[in-house]
């Protein structure tokens, strides 16, 4: 994103329900702290992982990792 970064110590906390980072852009357009929460959740039922790195000051990059699908033949 284009973004400020976020400090590597509120990473690990980012997906959980209602988290907010203090002083964010979210806390001051009114997130509620649900969206990663949201997406992790989806993610682990599916197969997946959500990836996010942060850099404070430059930005942050949010991926998201599926598992291949067996194809029928």
């Amino acid at each position: 994103d284009n973004g400020i970064g976020i400090d590597a110590r509120h990473l690990p906390r980012l997906t959980e329900r209602f988290y907010r980072v203090e002083g964010s852009r979210a806390s001051s357009s009114g997130g509620t702290g649900l969206g990663l929460a949201i997406v992790k959740h989806s993610l682990l039922r599916n197969g997946g992982h959500l990836e996010i790195r942060s850099t404070p000051g430059k930005g942050s990059t949010f991926r998201c990792e599926f598992e291949p699908v067996p194809t029928r033949c």
